[in-house]
C-alpha cells in the first residue's frame, strides 16, 4: 500500500534566500492573476476558455518579454525557476474545477503577503540533507531547516509557503506501508459548541475555543493599528502582531484537531459523522432594512462559535487518518438526530426542551442530548451499511425502525454487536 504523507517544517534561510523566495513567490502571484486576468477577458469576449497546455503557451510567450492580458511586461519571470511557475497554472486550474463542482468561490485575484507560496514539482531536482538538516531547492541552494523529525519515504515535491513572517517548507513524501488492520469498532460522533464532539460511548471532548481566547488582545491589537498611518513603519508593525495573533489562534485550533482526530481514529475501525452544512448553520440574522432579523447579536455570537470550531478540518483530519490506519469514515444526514427518542423511536421538538437535556415525552427517556445524537448517527451509519449491502436507499438519521435498533441501558452503543 502506497501513502503519501507531507512533512511540515520551518526554514532557516540567510538574507539573500529570503529575498529570493519573495521574488519566486511574487512572481508565482503575478503568474496566477495575470492568467485569471485572460480567461476572465477571454469569458466577456465569449471566447473558449484556455486549459492547461494554453496557459503553458501564454506563460513562455510572457517569460520572453511579450505583454501580458494587463499590458505590462515582466522580463523577470525568466529569473524564476522553471518549473514553480506552471505550478501557478495548475492552482487556477485547480481552483476553477472547484468552482464547477460548487465545492468553492470562483477564483480570487491573489494578494502580495497572503498565501505567498510556490511548488517544486520535480524530485529529481530537489536534495535532502536529513543528517545536517539541509534542503537543495533550485535557484535557492541548500536551505537549512529545524530538524523536528524524520521525512519518511522518497521525495515527490517540495512546497516553500511564507505565513507571519516565517518561512516554511511542505515536503511530500511516498512509500510503502502494510495494509494496517484496524482496532476497535463503531462509533457515532456529534458535533456541537458547548462538547466539540461527543461519541456514542459518552467520551466527548471539550472545545478549544481558540479565536475567544485571543478575541480580546486581537481587539486591542486591531485598534492600536487603526490609529497608526497606513503603510508606515508603525502600521506595518501592528499589523506584524496581528498575523501573529492569528497565527497563534489557527496554531493551536489545528493542534488540538490533531490529538482529537489521532485518539478516535487510533481506538474505532469505523466513525460516523454527520454532514454538516457550516455555511447555512453560521449565515447572519441580521436581515434586511425592510425585514430585520431577530436576536442578532446572540446569533452572531453562535456564529463565531461554530466557525471556531474547525469542523470542516475536524472531518478532513479524521477522514485519512482512518484511511491510513485501515478504518472508515461515513458521513450522513443530521436530520432528526436531536430530537427522536434513541429507546422508544417518539420524535418530537419536545424531547429537546433545552439545549443540552434530552428528555422523551412519551417514555421519559433522559439523557445528554449530545450524546442522544451520536447514537442516532452511530445507528444512521450501520443502517447505511446495511443498505450499502443490500442495495437500497438508506434511512434518514433519527428515524424509527426495527426494534433491534432499540437502545437497552447497560449496553454499549460502540460497535456492531452493542446495538
Amino acid at each position: 500500500m502506497r501513502r503519501l504523507q507531507a512533512f511540515r517544517f520551518q526554514l532557516r534561510p540567510d538574507g539573500q534566500q529570503e529575498r529570493q523566495m519573495r521574488r519566486f513567490a511574487g512572481s508565482c502571484r503575478v503568474v496566477f492573476n495575470e492568467a485569471l486576468n485572460l480567461q476572465m477577458a477571454r469569458y466577456d469576449a465569449g471566447e473558449k476558455r484556455l486549459g492547461y497546455a494554453g496557459l503553458c503557451k501564454e506563460l513562455t510567450k510572457w517569460r520572453n518579454g511579450d505583454p501580458m492580458p494587463s499590458g505590462r511586461v515582466a522580463p523577470w519571470l525568466a529569473d524564476a525557476p522553471v518549473h514553480p511557475l506552471p505550478q501557478a497554472l495548475k492552482d487556477l486550474e485547480r481552483a476553477y474545477s472547484n468552482f464547477f463542482a460548487k465545492r468553492a468561490d470562483f477564483p480570487r485575484f491573489k494578494r502580495k503577503g497572503q498565501s505567498d507560496r510556490f511548488r517544486y514539482p520535480d524530485p529529481k531536482q530537489i536534495k535532502l540533507d536529513q543528517a545536517n538538516g539541509r534542503l537543495f531547492l533550485p535557484k535557492l541552494g541548500w536551505l537549512r531547516y529545524r530538524l523536528s523529525r524524520d521525512v519518511l519515504g522518497e521525495v515527490r515535491s517540495v512546497t516553500v509557503s511564507q505565513s507571519c513572517g516565517k518561512w516554511h517548507a511542505s515536503i511530500l513524501a511516498e512509500r510503502e506501508v502494510e495494509q494496517p488492520i484496524p482496532k476497535g469498532g463503531a462509533v457515532g460522533i456529534d458535533m456541537g459548541v458547548a462538547r466539540f464532539a461527543t461519541l456514542s460511548d459518552g467520551t466527548f471532548y471539550a472545545p478549544l475555543n481558540s479565536f475567544k481566547r485571543h478575541e480580546t488582545a486581537l481587539r486591542k491589537a486591531q485598534q492600536a493599528m487603526s490609529r497608526k498611518v497606513k503603510f508606515s513603519n508603525n502600521w506595518k508593525k501592528a499589523k506584524a502582531r496581528i498575523q501573529k495573533i492569528h497565527s497563534r489562534i489557527g496554531n493551536a485550533r489545528r493542534d488540538s484537531l490533531h490529538k482529537v482526530t489521532t485518539t478516535i481514529s487510533k481506538n474505532h475501525a469505523m466513525a460516523c459523522i454527520e454532514e454538516l452544512q457550516v455555511r447555512n448553520m453560521s449565515q447572519s440574522a441580521s436581515g434586511t432594512a425592510d425585514a430585520p432579523g431577530r436576536n442578532v447579536r446572540a446569533k452572531s455570537g453562535l456564529n463565531k462559535s461554530i466557525l471556531d470550531q474547525g469542523w470542516f478540518e475536524f472531518r478532513r483530519q479524521l477522514e485519512y487518518k482512518m484511511e491510513w490506519r485501515g478504518g472508515r469514515l461515513l458521513v450522513v444526514p443530521p436530520r432528526n438526530t436531536s430530537r427522536a427518542c434513541p429507546c422508544c423511536g417518539h420524535g418530537s421538538a419536545d424531547n429537546r426542551r433545552t439545549q443540552a437535556r434530552f428528555e422523551c415525552v412519551e417514555c421519559g427517556f433522559e439523557e445528554n442530548a449530545d450524546l442522544v445524537g451520536a447514537i442516532h448517527v452511530l445507528r444512521a451509519g450501520h443502517a447505511r451499511i446495511a443498505c450499502e449491502v443490500s442495495g437500497i436507499e438508506p434511512p434518514a438519521a433519527g428515524t424509527h425502525r426495527s426494534g433491534s435498533f432499540r437502545f437497552k441501558p447497560g449496553l454499549s452503543a460502540v460497535g456492531i454487536s452493542g446495538i
